[in-house]
């Protein structure tokens, strides 16, 4: 089977719709080398570690696949990476105490840290000894393993070492999470922070100076930006968030600036103006226009800050360089990508990667790739529909006459939460291959998704079923008058997740619209997810039993919904034709 041809849909869910890509980029701190995961044809599935040196266009690799995922020193110098639970590092094959889990080498390559299957925290010194830094083995107690809802904020992480390589800053999970500081030669500091009021540790960053944490109150709608010092384990609040549905901080952020200023992300809600911004000790860094996205850090030898964000077009991601230096002359971001697309960036000291391209200065390398052609070439007309101006993507089957009425199939993917409406030819390409099944393939960013404004993204703040179910079906009606070949008297609906729970409740409850639905392994009872996740668009159930009842799912008509288990595409398509002829 040749995975990303035949079968596409596989391909997408795995995320290796191009073998032979460049993935996994990492770029080191003084940018004398980048650090990537390929695979060595278009069809090959494992990927190997190389490394490019910058000054001399060289590439060396440095590991056979497959390589899941790897890290490294500050420079590169040294890179770590796990297989079957052996520690694997550029030069040698260390011997260990325990099973390897997340090994990483601290910032100046003479120690490798790493967590074990049961919860401890061992770290292999210069000297190659394996010894316990932190643990608790059969207590139910984890240590440097990030606790369940840490992945609801982004957070995979649940150690980090200190600049210098002479600490660890580490989780401890237990009934309740705490933070440490743990000295490699012996003893530990406690992290002081209100953790009955701020129980959820959203993020940690440790580049320079005093690590910055932030923290949030159970509702989300408060949090705190603390600043510790490594020595007692004080903390000091260098930013309040706020937001009255739930806070939504920016990736990459906090983060140290060069003269001593720490930037958050926040939001910007007055005097007309809804953006996602950034700010620096209370400063608005970037232009109310920009929706910024991402935090990919500081260019060396510049005052500029690198990010990921959107100028007006949701559908796309740009990189820009944003002017973080003092001055009366206003917030200033220069966009960097030119072709509309969506595009990502990787930073090290002077050398910025865009997407493939290597960039130090005026030079520009390319990173290798042996990437397989994409199986389909989509083209999906991208339009705003309704007075809500909602992002809409309608496909055709290849070769539509039109004036042909097609059946139609609402794909949700995952839900709210997630943009689907995207200028990347991968995000629809399993898309490609059910419309020329026979139907007009359409997604939707409802209200709830990011990327356009935090209004737009939070309105659904404990009335998500209503308002997305709502876009989803008056999106549908505002197409027909530039799409008339959409037949509406034939539409499924389709979604994973959260969006096999919105397919679910758009079958249910809307069944003069939609003819038939399938959800994949999708949220049935919503009192069952993480507090976490589940609060933050319905708030507590305690306080508000109805919202959850009113979110519940009846139960199942089999006759017009097909629940299916990931990867069951077959049957799916086949109950769709089914019920759509």
């Amino acid at each position: 089977m040749l995975v990303g041809v035949e079968y596409p849909e596989l391909a997408e869910r795995t995320g290796r719709f191009r073998f032979g890509a460049p993935h996994a980029v990492t770029v080191g701190d003084d940018g004398a080398r980048v650090a990537f995961l390929r695979s060595e044809g278009p069809y090959d599935p494992a990927a190997a570690l190389w490394v490019l040196t910058v000054s001399s266009g060289t590439i060396t690799k440095i590991a056979d696949g497959p390589v899941d995922s790897y890290a490294g020193s500050a420079d590169l110098s040294v890179l770590a990476w796990a297989r079957d639970g052996r520690l694997f590092r550029s030069g040698g094959e260390p011997s260990t105490a325990a099973p390897v889990v997340e090994p990483r080498p601290d910032p100046t390559g003479r120690a490798i840290g790493y967590t074990t299957p049961d919860g401890t925290l061992r770290v292999i010194g210069p000297d190659g000894d394996d010894e316990l830094l932190a643990g608790e083995p059969g207590s139910g107690v984890s240590w440097g393993i990030a606790e369940p809802a840490a992945a609801e904020f982004g957070r995979a992480r649940g150690w980090w070492w200190s600049p210098d390589g002479s600490r660890i800053l580490a989780v401890r999970s237990a009934a309740a999470v705490s933070l440490h500081l743990l000295d490699l030669h012996g003893g530990w500091v406690d992290v002081h922070w209100d953790r009955e009021t701020y129980p959820y540790l959203v993020d940690v960053r440790w580049t320079a100076g005093n690590p910055l944490i932030t923290v949030l109150r159970r509702s989300q709608q408060h949090g705190l930006v603390l600043s510790v010092d490594p020595r007692t384990g004080e903390t000091q609040v260098h930013a309040e968030l706020a937001d009255p549905r739930w806070v939504e901080p920016v990736p990459g952020t906090p983060l140290l600036l060069g003269d001593g200023r720490v930037l958050v992300g926040g939001e910007l809600a007055h005097d007309g103006f809804d953006a996602r911004c950034l700010f620096a000790d209370g400063s608005l860094l970037t232009p109310p226009d920009l929706y910024v996205r991402r935090v990919v850090g500081l260019l060396a030898g510049t005052s500029e800050l690198i990010v990921e964000a959107t100028e007006g077009e949701p559908a796309e991601q740009h990189v820009f360089a944003v002017r973080t230096a003092l001055g009366g002359a206003g917030t200033k971001a220069r966009r960097l990508t030119t072709e509309p697309g969506w595009h990502r960036a990787h930073l090290g000291g002077d050398v910025l990667v865009i997407d493939d391209t290597v960039r130090r200065g005026a030079a520009v390398l390319a990173l290798p790739s042996d990437a397989h052609p994409l199986p389909y070439r989509p083209q999906p007309a991208l339009t705003k529909v309704t007075d809500r101006r909602l992002p809409t993507g309608v496909l055709y089957p290849a070769g539509h006459v039109t004036g042909t009425r097609l059946p139609v199939l609402l794909d949700l993917g995952d839900g709210p939460g997630h943009q689907h409406v995207v200028a990347d030819p991968v995000r629809w390409q399993e898309r490609q291959w059910w419309a020329d099944a026979g139907f007009v393939v359409v997604s939707v960013d409802s209200r709830g998704t990011p990327g356009v404004a935090p209004s737009y993204e939070k309105v659904v703040h404990r009335r998500l079923a209503d308002v997305a179910l709502t876009d989803q079906i008056d999106a549908l009606h505002g197409l027909t008058g530039k799409h008339p070949d959409l037949d509406l008297g034939r539409v499924a609906v389709r979604g994973t997740g959260l969006g096999g729970w919105l397919a679910a409740c758009a079958v249910q409850r809307r069944p003069d619209v939609f003819r038939c639905g399938v959800a994949i392994d999708p949220i049935t009872d919503w009192t069952r997810l993480s507090a976490a996740y589940a609060e933050r668009y319905l708030g507590r159930q305690a306080d508000n039993p109805e919202i959850y009842t009113h979110h519940a799912l009846a139960p199942v008509d089999r006759a017009s919904l097909l629940i299916s288990p990931a990867g069951g595409l077959s049957e799916e398509r086949e109950f769709v034709i089914r019920e759509c002829a």
